[in-house]
């Protein structure tokens, strides 16, 4: 890095940085991957829009969840309950059917946020451990419900169309992405149930003798995760044509490293939205180039985690020591 560079990069706002880190991982995930799709095929697919717009597509579904995961993170709380609220929203949804398939997904996930909620804010009891034992009953309901078999129930046609349809030559899937984000941002940026989140995630005690509703904000952030949960369930059962058991379990780790690599504090307090989702396609692109070199799956946990960590020491050590 030049000089120039590093006093550009000094002058940037702390909660920016990350994002700059992040796009430059982006960047040079999209010239490595080109390089050697080049050598290999002969040609480019990283940077064909066709290409791009599947990937994000793809991506779209767990940037939903990110997008819950990261309102409770900013409380320095967590949710681990995302996997099964996911499954269990979009095996509901395919036993209802019809046009009630939607509201009863997302009826689920109004359930499973109110109960996070209340234990976390009214019982005090830490949210990892609440939100996973909730997930493991959500697990054994799915079981109990299937028989412990996969569902036969097929995704509804609105379902298949928000999940696979294009208008205008893009995926309806990242229409819906695209409104949850602008919900996210205005809740953050326009609305007192936003400040306050950073509030409660800076302390919470000093934001509950500042007079904010600290228990009432922390439930309205798990049912909003619960929510965008069921919301990605529903797309993912479109995309996939059906609901089967453990289809949430690879969005857990995903979303929260997406969070944290663009830039949330993990504690909880700050972070920007852009951020995560810049942390999303960063993912999604590097899960798509070690897919397109058939790397085998051990290599790809390898190189997957030494990025995720190699981002997190490049701006996460300077963040602690000055918490």
């Amino acid at each position: 890095m030049t000089m120039f560079a590093r006093l550009r990069f000094a002058r940037l706002k702390p909660q920016d940085r990350p994002i700059v880190i992040a796009s430059g991982f982006i960047l040079a995930i999209l010239i490595a991957g080109t390089g050697y799709t080049l050598a290999t095929y002969g040609n480019a697919p990283l940077f064909s829009p066709s290409y791009l717009l599947q990937q994000l597509q793809i991506g779209s579904f767990f940037g939903i969840a990110a997008a819950g995961m990261m309102l409770v993170i900013l409380l320095g709380h967590i949710d681990l309950s995302i996997p099964w609220t996911l499954t269990a929203a979009a095996m509901v949804a395919t036993a209802v059917g019809g046009q009630m398939a939607i509201p009863a997904a997302l009826g689920v996930g109004l359930c499973v946020g109110l109960l996070n909620g209340f234990g976390v804010a009214y019982l005090r009891i830490p949210s990892m451990i609440f939100t996973l034992g909730v997930d493991t009953v959500l697990r054994g309901l799915m079981v109990a419900q299937t028989g412990g078999f996969a569902p036969q129930d097929a995704a509804t046609p609105l379902m298949l169309t928000l999940a696979k349809s294009r208008l205008l030559g893009v995926p309806v899937a990242l229409f819906v992405w695209a409104a949850v984000s602008v919900v996210i941002v205005l809740l953050l940026t326009r609305t007192t149930f936003g400040r306050s989140l950073y509030g409660i995630g800076t302390s919470e005690r000093a934001a509950y003798l500042s007079g904010i509703r600290t228990r009432r904000v922390i439930v309205g952030a798990f049912v909003l995760s619960s929510l965008c949960a069921a919301i990605a369930g529903v797309l993912l059962t479109g995309y996939s044509a059906k609901a089967y058991q453990g289809m949430g379990n690879a969005y857990l780790l995903p979303a929260i490293a997406a969070v944290v690599l663009g830039g949330t504090n993990i504690l909880g307090g700050r972070g920007r939205y852009a951020g995560t989702l810049v942390g999303v396609i960063l993912i999604v692109l590097l899960n798509s180039v070690l897919s397109i070199m058939q790397m085998p799956e051990a290599f790809r946990q390898i190189i997957y985690g030494t990025v995720i960590i190699g981002m997190l020491l490049v701006y996460g050590r300077g963040d602690r020591v000055t918490s």
